[in-house]
């Protein structure tokens, strides 16, 4: 069975910065599941809090699946601009 790709990245003092974000590597997760993975890890995202995705191209297909589901609650910005990773802060208000 393959670990998950989701890890803790904790900074010390507990405080949520970029640093302290749960990160989720859609890299490792097989393609046909990867929209899916992502969504649900964004599900437990709880309001005020965030997660961090890397992705293997800019997935701006996902992003717009996930806007269509989370709405105005959804907020994206974008870490790093490949050329090898993207990685986005997705945020729920």
């Amino acid at each position: 069975m393959q670990e998950l790709p989701l890890t803790e990245v904790t900074s010390g003092c507990g405080c949520e910065e970029e640093h302290g974000l749960p990160e989720l590597d859609a890299r490792m997760i097989p393609h046909k599941i990867r929209h899916g993975a992502v969504i649900g890890a964004f599900g437990q995202v709880r309001p005020g809090a965030a997660m961090v995705l890397l992705a293997p191209h800019d997935p701006k297909p996902l992003l717009a699946q996930l806007g269509q589901l989370e709405g105005d609650a959804l907020e994206i910005s974008y870490l790093q601009q490949g050329p090898d990773v993207w990685r986005l802060r997705l945020g729920r208000k």
